[in-house]
Order: structure tokens, then sequence, then C-alpha cells
């Protein structure tokens, strides 16, 4: 029975190899978890950057959005990471295509080019907060119009309309956060 367990175990063994290495090439906004792997510093916990002459500016965009969630929302309970990216070539180099902006769970958020607004980084950081109150996996099963809804709605993004279906999205987030009341919003949401 022993020569059974021995392909398995190497088996095993193989796969916790290969699937992290795999995540790394295929999945490019878990690249999050190291950023300076890709040429990126990181002169805090909290900000990494692939150009340090912009490390002012996307410390105060980091700095606003913390101060804003922490104010009108909740307090974050760990330390969101956030990467700046202010070239096309870097934000590729975490996946991000026609998007923005990403957020990874709890594990790191990747600002575009074109994000370095201060609504821009609430929303990430609205994201943040949802995958450490309600859990990265149980977020994925949450409706969009909740999850989307909620960081349009709630990090004061001033265009208006949005585009669809993000606009139906911050409506039905809002006509729910009546109904529910803010004070209700983790306890409801953990419902949905």
């Amino acid at each position: 029975m022993k020569w059974k367990s021995v392909p398995l175990a190497r088996l095993a063994i193989l796969l916790l190899g290969l699937v992290p290495f795999a995540a790394w090439y295929l999945v490019k906004p878990v690249r999050v978890l190291a950023p300076t792997a890709l040429g990126l510093v990181c002169p805090t916990s909290e900000v990494c950057i692939d150009d340090v002459r912009q490390l002012d500016r996307a410390r105060a965009l980091y700095r606003e959005a913390e101060n804003f969630v922490s104010e009108t929302i909740a307090v974050p309970g760990g330390t969101p990471r956030i990467t700046f990216c202010s070239t096309a070539s870097c934000a590729d180099s975490f996946g991000l295509g026609a998007r923005s902006a990403v957020t990874v769970g709890t594990f790191g958020t990747v600002i575009g080019p074109q994000a370095w607004r201060t609504y821009y980084v609430r929303h990430e950081l609205i994201h943040y907060l949802q995958a450490e109150r309600l859990g990265v996996l149980r977020l994925l099963f949450k409706p969009s119009w909740f999850v989307e809804g909620m960081a349009y709605g709630l990090s004061e993004d001033p265009r208006e309309p949005l585009a669809e279906p993000f606009e139906t999205y911050r409506r039905e987030f809002r006509k729910w956060l009546e109904a529910v009341g803010k004070a209700s919003l983790w306890e409801r949401a953990a419902d949905l």
C-alpha cells in the first residue's frame, strides 16, 4: 500500500509548487502580494510605487482615502497596501487591462495611472473594507449591486451618471442603505 501513497505525495508537492508559480503568471492581480518583484519600491508598508518622484502624491491620496473611509464608513482593522502605478506598463504588469484599479481581497490594491483621484482610491479602500468585514470568499457571493454599488455610492464618486451597470448598482445600493440604515450596514450586508 505504501507505493500508492508516494506518487500522491509527489503530486501534492508538485501542485503546491506549481500553483503559486502559475498564479503569478496567469492571474496577474495576485502580483499585489510582491510588487517589489516587479521592480516597484515600497518605502512604507502601506504604499508601493513605480516612480518615487510621485511618492508624496501617492501618500497624500492614501491618507485622504484612509481618513475618509475611517470617518464615514468604518476604520479598517488592518493596514491596506496600495500600489500606485504612474505608467500603463506598470498597470499592465498587474493585469489591469481596461480597469482603472483593482483590489485583491485584503492582500492589496493596484491604482492605475488614470485612477490617481481621491474617489478612486476611496472606492478601492471600500472594497478592502468589504473583504475585511465580510470575508474574502463570502464577498465573492455578494450581489454586484452591493459590492460595486457600495464602493461607488460611498466614495462620493462625482461622475453622474456612471456607465451602466454601475449607475444602477449605485442607485440600488443607496436605496438599500436608506432602508437598512448606516448603523446596521455590516450586519445586514452579512445577510445578503
